[in-house]
């Protein structure tokens, strides 16, 4: 019943940008803080960036300056604008509800130097 999907990932050169979506179904969307979290091969899964249901956000220190994240909750969708990307940025990108085992597919980002 509950949905996300991820979209937006590519292969980008490194200084490039990518815009990641989120669009969620079968939740009360408004109500959830969102993240957006990364896995590399052989690393742990990070947190990167998270929204409240009002808009305020944090980062992890690797991101913060080059990546914004922000909601449309009319849409239910939440978005991370990357830029200034790094080759140590590539990675699986999930979005996640916060509190809920809720995840995406995930969308692979490929930075190449």
């Amino acid at each position: 019943q509950v949905q996300l999907v991820e979209s937006g990932g590519g292969l980008v050169q490194a200084g490039g940008s990518l815009r990641l979506s989120c669009a969620a179904s079968g939740i009360i969307f408004r109500l959830f803080a969102m993240g957006w979290y990364r896995q590399a091969p052989g690393k742990q899964r990070e947190l990167v960036a998270g929204i409240s249901g009002v808009g305020n956000t944090k980062y992890a220190d690797s991101v913060r300056g080059r990546f914004t994240i922000s909601r449309d909750n009319a849409k239910n969708t939440v978005y991370l604008q990357m830029s200034s990307l790094k080759p140590e940025d590539t990675a699986v990108y999930y979005c996640k509800a916060e509190n809920r085992d809720y995840w995406g597919q995930g969308t692979q980002v490929t930075v190449s130097s």
